[in-house]
């Protein structure tokens, strides 16, 4: 199952919590900016059923990744988390990217291997054949991000802190937390100072069924949101609505960057609306000038009778 997924959603309270103390810490080191840069768009390009909604109805399988960089601005790139990129992909990546007409932003996730199977121990190797990698991706590379296993607890910060503490600087990462202890309030506390003293950012996750997970909390002015939708249901929408206002909020004090990966839920066919929905909410209200990806319309089969 997938995590956080809940069918029922009766008992879900979706609303956002407050922002978490520490982050009266972030804004005090930074001013506000009037355009802050916002990167938005879905886990997945190889989506069948996109073609002939934002992929052309001729589109191939081959192209998709073409025209989904002229429809967003990014991708929470999750095949990174199954395999190494070879040069031949991330050239080909690149080269897509460069012809998008804006600014893209691949965002990889470190591969499994590394953060799940060998629990950031003993993969110094694994690690440079990564970074290695994703950095051939030049000014297309944007946010990294390593989620960590579920097992994994506070009881392993110092395998954490050796491990991001060795990686090059100039690399963004952003890590995902899953075990439910390290929200624990003087956890969590302590281990946002500990982030920011090693310059290394949060995940933020929005899912029904993890509401911990929705800790509200920076290290930096760099926000990356996953948010998790449920496949069309009209809370994606308020919820998106509760989050443009808190972005607008963040924005005036001193959020720099948002990375936002939108989730459709199930087999992500309904993110392109949901996104083309939060594009247009955050140009209303944060005054901001996304491009909104173009939406083709649907045919509606009707009844001859």
């Amino acid at each position: 199952m997938d995590f956080g997924k809940l069918i029922n959603l009766n008992n879900v309270t979706f609303s956002l919590p407050p922002g978490h103390a520490f982050n009266a810490r972030i804004w005090t080191d930074v001013t506000p900016n009037k355009r802050p840069d916002v990167y938005i768009g879905g886990p997945v390009w190889a989506n069948k059923d996109y073609v002939g909604k934002v992929y052309p109805a001729t589109a191939k399988e081959r192209d998709f990744l073409h025209h989904y960089v002229r429809q967003f601005n990014t991708i929470e790139l999750n095949l990174t988390h199954y395999q190494i990129p070879t040069a031949g992909m991330i050239e080909k990546w690149k080269n897509e990217a460069a012809g998008a007409g804006h600014p893209f932003h691949f965002c990889p996730k470190f591969p499994q291997i590394i953060s799940h199977e060998r629990l950031l121990e003993g993969a110094e190797n694994l690690t440079n054949e990564f970074i290695n990698a994703i950095f051939g991706l030049e000014e297309f590379l944007g946010m990294s991000f390593l989620q960590l296993p579920p097992l994994f607890a506070p009881n392993k910060w110092p395998v954490l802190e050796r491990y991001l503490s060795h990686l090059p600087d100039d690399l963004d990462v952003a890590v995902e937390f899953r075990h439910p202890d390290w929200f624990k309030a003087a956890t969590w506390s302590q281990t946002l100072e500990k982030l920011r003293n090693l310059h290394r950012h949060t995940v933020i996750t929005d899912v029904a069924g993890r509401r911990d997970v929705l800790h509200m909390g920076l290290s930096s002015p760099v926000l990356t949101l996953r948010f998790i939708a449920n496949e069309g249901h009209p809370t994606d929408y308020t919820r998106t609505d509760e989050w443009v206002q808190r972005l607008k909020k963040w924005f005036d004090k001193g959020l720099q960057t948002a990375y936002l990966f939108v989730h459709g839920g199930g087999d992500n066919d309904t993110a392109p609306e949901l996104i083309r929905y939060w594009i247009r909410q955050l140009n209303e209200h944060c005054g901001l000038q996304l491009s909104e990806p173009v939406l083709q319309p649907q045919v509606v089969q009707g009844s001859l009778f």
